[in-house]
């Protein structure tokens, strides 16, 4: 663990350079000490994949005489495994097609078939490390070494809401329409984010999400019901609980 100043008001904690899951309740572990603690002075924390930026009142106390007390070295990271088990979010995807316009391109760069694709894909599950750079888009962990594909050298101006894409080590889902760079391999007819709903997203940090294949009648059946908003999400959104 590395404490490091970025400017009067702020500061990184960095944690294992590797990206998993040991590291995530690493920051995860250290994020809820710090809250706990309410220290009048600590304006923000922002967790990341393996680092915390600390925002604080750099007016009222200084970056040496916070991390003094706020006692980060002391803390022990002894018996961090889950108090309760991961949620797991399952979600319906219609792979390749018009849906999937890619997934040949990551099958190619790969050497396997769409099939083999599709396969280890819904064979993940994948962990949300965050949630950003727009509402709902989750950052995860997980994807098969054998699927890792470069992102688009020229990204599109547009991909639909629900896609689900590849790009490099990572895989995610887009929640609305955005510009971007990632390799399409299908799209879930779900709205995984949805200002009119309890939840407004369907998942948080620290879930995981696993995705599974639906045939095009029940992608058209989805779509068509939610746009009258008359899906029933429990029906094709089952929830899980890793044992």
């Amino acid at each position: 663990m590395e404490f490091r100043q970025i400017s009067e008001q702020s500061f990184m904690i960095y944690f294992n350079a590797k990206i998993n899951e040991d590291t995530f309740n690493h920051v995860n572990a250290m994020k809820d000490y710090i809250e706990s603690l309410n220290h009048p002075f600590i304006k923000e924390i922002l967790p990341s994949y393996r680092a915390i930026l600390v925002y604080f009142d750099g007016v009222a106390i200084k970056y040496e005489s916070l991390l003094e007390e706020l006692k980060l070295n002391q803390f022990q990271f002894d018996n961090l495994a889950q108090t309760q088990p991961r949620k797991i979010i399952n979600l319906p995807v219609l792979y390749g097609g018009k849906w999937g316009p890619d997934l040949q391109i990551v099958a190619e760069h790969n050497k396997l078939t769409p099939e083999e694709v599709v396969q280890l894909h819904i064979e993940g599950y994948y962990l949300v490390y965050m949630i950003g750079f727009m509402p709902g888009f989750p950052f995860l962990g997980g994807l098969n070494e054998q699927l890792h594909t470069p992102r688009k050298s020229e990204p599109r101006l547009k991909i639909p809401a629900g896609s689900v894409g590849i790009a490099n080590n990572q895989t995610g889902l887009y929640p609305s329409d955005s510009p971007g760079g990632w390799q399409i391999i299908g799209q879930t007819p779900i709205k995984v984010f949805d200002l009119q709903r309890d939840p407004k997203i369907l998942y948080e940090p620290g879930d995981k999400i696993k995705f599974y294949a639906i045939n095009e009648e029940q992608f058209l059946h989805i779509k068509k019901y939610t746009k009258k908003g008359l899906i029933d999400y429990k029906e094709w959104v089952m929830i899980d609980y890793e044992h």
